[in-house]
């Protein structure tokens, strides 16, 4: 009995047991396909290996879901941010490609300019939401289609390569051994645990969650809070298609960032963060888009054909999210236990 005790409360008062366990047996599942999943080697200074890869590739994943989970905290949603990663992509290359040989100058202008144009986009987002009063996901619906329409404006409907090479250290260099993306990406991630955690900032974004109404009426400005949450998520948006288009050397207005936002959701429902608002966890975010990148990984380690990758990822992110229900795990045992009594 205390067991399914367990079973059935832990996942509400621990929740991060289950994408613990979840990565965890991914992890155990590629040591078991490979017995060198783990292992590391140093070349040239960098290191590689399969964890190096699955951090490397996870991190824009896991910057897009750092905003992503601001913005569900306030009972928001945002389906614009794979469009924003276009976007910022597509002006970075097309402020880079003004020169044959762009300056030190030109490169910071590009990097700048880019994440001024996500934090506006992201603001766009949190007038309509917040002042205008549009439905979130319509809202952001409206710039995931036109903002996709932009990328590709901006690029002329091609891809522009980008030949800059500090522009493609960002994305692509390495720092002290590992990948310049994972040191974006961890103090990107640090930084608004810093913010929401250990200021009074995470406290008001959960309260709005919780009742927007109430907060309203004892005096919260809650319109400029969700307004600047969006802005935010515009800007980790932005900071992931800079690290896009730098791994990959260019910019690709019509499928850079295409899915990334269903991604970035599952990432921060997987890492516990409640779609009705008003409970958030970071860390589990980070776990979730670990997760999500450690799965893509085992697919193709297994030898999942590529046509049935995105199915056998459904299946595993159903398959986890019923096991986070409490209400599931407490059905599961009382059908256990009735069993159990039958025999």
């Amino acid at each position: 009995m205390k067991l399914s005790n367990w079973f059935v409360r832990d996942g509400a008062e621990r929740p991060l047991i289950w994408p613990c366990v979840t990565l965890l047996l991914l992890c155990g599942l590629n040591l078991w396909v490979n017995p060198h999943f783990l292992s590391l080697r140093m070349l040239d200074g960098h290191l590689f290996g399969a964890p190096i890869d699955v951090l490397n590739r996870a991190a824009p994943l896991a910057l897009v879901a750092t905003g992503m989970t601001l913005v569900i905290a306030t009972r928001g949603i945002d389906i614009s941010v794979g469009a924003v990663v276009a976007i910022a992509g597509a002006a970075a290359a097309t402020i880079l490609a003004t020169q044959p040989t762009p300056s030190t100058g030109l490169i910071a202008q590009a990097l700048i300019a880019t994440l001024i144009v996500g934090v506006l986009s992201g603001m766009w987002n949190g007038l309509l939401v917040s002042f205008v009063g549009m439905q979130p996901i319509i809202a952001t619906l409206i710039l995931m289609v036109a903002g996709r329409g932009i990328a590709q404006l901006l690029t002329g409907g091609q891809i522009i390569p980008i030949g800059a090479p500090g522009y493609l250290y960002v994305g692509g260099g390495y720092w002290l051994g590992v990948p310049c993306s994972v040191w974006i990406a961890s103090v990107a991630v640090l930084a608004t645990a810093v913010l929401v955690e250990g200021t009074a900032l995470g406290l008001f974004i959960r309260a709005i969650g919780v009742n927007p109404v109430a907060t309203r009426l004892v005096g919260l400005r809650s319109k400029a809070l969700v307004f600047a949450v969006y802005g935010f998520s515009g800007l980790t948006a932005a900071m992931a298609g800079i690290l896009i288009s730098s791994n990959v050397r260019s910019a690709d207005g019509n499928n850079a960032g295409l899915l990334l936002e269903l991604d970035a959701i599952l990432a921060v429902t997987l890492g516990g963060t409640s779609l009705l608002g008003g409970r958030f966890s970071l860390t589990g975010t980070v776990l979730g888009a670990l997760i999500i990148q450690t799965l893509t990984y085992t697919t193709y380690s297994i030898g999942v054909p590529p046509e049935a990758t995105l199915v056998v990822k459904a299946a595993v992110v159903l398959a986890v999210s019923v096991i986070q229900s409490p209400s599931a795990r407490a059905l599961a045992v009382s059908l256990f236990m009735q069993r159990g009594v039958a025999r």
